[in-house]
C-alpha cells in the first residue's frame, strides 16, 4: 500500500523503522547495515524528515542518533498508516474481539524494532481460547499476507516478565487498561 503512495523504498523503510515503534532510535551506519543501502540515500531521506520536524536527532559520542518526533502534529496519523500497511489493525479487529479475556497484546521481534518482516510475532496476555486463536490467526494471515507467530501468557506466568523486559521492549498494541 505505501509503495503506491511513496516511490522511495528508503523512505518507506525509515517510516516503518521510526513510526511503527516510537521508542526506536538508530544511527546512519546502523541503518545502512540494516537496510543494505548506501549511507547517502539514507542520509538524504533522514535530512528531509528532520527538516520537516518529523524526526529528531541527537549526538552521542561520534554518532548522530535519530528518533521519531512524537510531538509532531502528524505523528499519530503516520503511525496509524504504518500499522494499517502492515495489517495490525485487521489482526486486532479479527482476533481480539472474540478470544476471551485478553488483557494485552504486544508485537515482538523485527516489527518491535521497526524492521519490516514477512512474519509478525505477537505476545498475548490473558486467558485465551487457544483453538479459536489458531483459527483466527489463519484467517488473518490470509487477509494480510504475512505469517503470524504468537505466544500466550497468563498474568501468573513467571516467564512473562522476562519476555516483556527484553531489549528492545515489545510494542504494546492493545490493552484493557
Amino acid at each position: 500500500m505505501l509503495e503506491a503512495l511513496i516511490s522511495s523504498k528508503t523512505r518507506i523503510k525509515l517510516l516503518l523503522k521510526f513510526f511503527l515503534n516510537s521508542n526506536t532510535t538508530a544511527y546512519l551506519r546502523g541503518l545502512e547495515a540494516e537496510f543494505g543501502e548506501s549511507s547517502n540515500a539514507i542520509r538524504i531521506e533522514l535530512n528531509r524528515f528532520e527538516e520537516a520536524g518529523m524526526i529528531l536527532s541527537y549526538n552521542e559520542g561520534n554518532k548522530k542518533f535519530f528518533s521519531a518526533n512524537t510531538q509532531h502534529p502528524l505523528f499519530r496519523e503516520i503511525h496509524n498508516i504504518v500499522l494499517k500497511n502492515i495489517g495490525f489493525d485487521r489482526i486486532i479487529e479479527n482476533v481480539i474481539e472474540r478470544l476471551g479475556d485478553v488483557e494485552k497484546v504486544y508485537v515482538t521481534g523485527d516489527f518491535a524494532q521497526g524492521r519490516n518482516s514477512p512474519v509478525i510475532d505477537l505476545l498475548f496476555v490473558g486467558n485465551i481460547d487457544h483453538a479459536y486463536l489458531i483459527e483466527l490467526v489463519e484467517k488473518a494471515e490470509k487477509i494480510i499476507e504475512r505469517r503470524i507467530r504468537f505466544l500466550i501468557y497468563t498474568n501468573n506466568d513467571a516467564g512473562l516478565l522476562q519476555q516483556i523486559n527484553t531489549d528492545p521492549k515489545p510494542l504494546l498494541l492493545w490493552s484493557t487498561k
